[in-house]
């Protein structure tokens, strides 16, 4: 599959095409086959309720896909509206990206139809992808929320956490949220240091990942324990400790699909057990 973003050159509608269609955040599945895919149509008139609003996302092997909001269910045979995040890890991590894109641009034109400075409606700039104030000539792109992602390192073990806005037993690495005019590898250190107490050294970047939940860019790296006890933030944290590998077997992590569950993997890889450091 060949995916290419294009919002400036949106086609016809009535083309066939692959069409990503949203109601609130469940997005519209075929069901005949024993997986979930996002639906081919012959064109707009094959959607029933025309969408008020829709965009032109790009070309997937050549042919347009588009993504648009409906105002309620459709019933078309063979379908439903699945959560997107439940399809992470059922679709292919490609589609499962254009399916995040979608609902994030049509997130953005949502938010966005009025101006935050003076209030006037905007207006769409196909060309830009990019929404217009009329009055105050302010451009609104989609926004991207910046966070970091970190899976830190011990001497064999890495650090893992139950967060209190996750159920049950699940644990996972660490994240946050880039803060105004820090870098990177300055965010990692401090969300850390806030939420494990802890010091880390040798700050490696692993990946990135879109998460469209709703707007997010996952930053993934990896670093090494350097010193400090472990003190959580416990109005982020119910427990965090190091774990060797067999204890992370038997944990419940994140799932396939994920970046945390990349980090995690790549520790149980033996990827991590270079650690130098003297455990705490």
């Amino acid at each position: 599959m060949s995916f290419i973003h294009d919002l400036k050159i949106a086609p016809d509608e009535d083309r066939e095409g692959m069409w990503f269609l949203f109601y609130g955040d469940h997005i519209l599945v075929r069901t005949l086959e024993e997986s979930a895919r996002i639906p081919w149509l012959a064109g707009a008139e094959d959607l029933r309720v025309l969408p008020a609003h829709s965009f032109f996302l790009g070309t997937i092997d050549g042919k347009p896909c588009f993504t648009a909001g409906v105002e309620g269910p459709l019933e078309l045979p063979g379908t439903s509206f699945r959560s997107l995040r439940s399809l992470l890890g059922e679709v292919e991590e490609e589609m499962f990206a254009i399916a995040g894109r979608a609902f994030q641009i049509l997130e953005w034109e949502r938010t966005n139809r009025f101006c935050g400075r003076c209030g006037k409606p905007t207006e769409p700039m196909p060309d830009k992808g990019a929404m217009l104030c009329p009055a105050c000539k302010i451009q609104y792109y989609p926004r991207i929320v910046p966070a970091v992602i970190v899976a830190v390192v011990n001497n064999g073990r890495i650090l893992l956490a139950h967060a209190r806005r996750h159920p049950g037993a699940f644990y996972s690495v660490l994240a946050g949220f880039v803060e105004p005019g820090e870098t990177f590898e300055e965010c990692v250190c401090r969300e850390i240091r806030e939420e494990a107490g802890i010091e880390v050294e040798n700050i490696r970047y692993f990946k990135s990942q879109p998460w469209p939940f709703p707007n997010t860019l996952m930053v993934g790296f990896t670093a090494d324990y350097t010193k400090g006890d472990l003190v959580i933030e416990e109005r982020e944290l119910v427990h965090a400790a190091w774990f060797e590998p067999e204890e992370v077997l038997r944990l419940e992590i994140p799932r396939n699909g994920t970046i945390a569950r990349e980090l995690i993997d790549w520790f149980l890889a033996g990827r991590g057990s270079s650690g130098r450091h003297n455990r705490p």
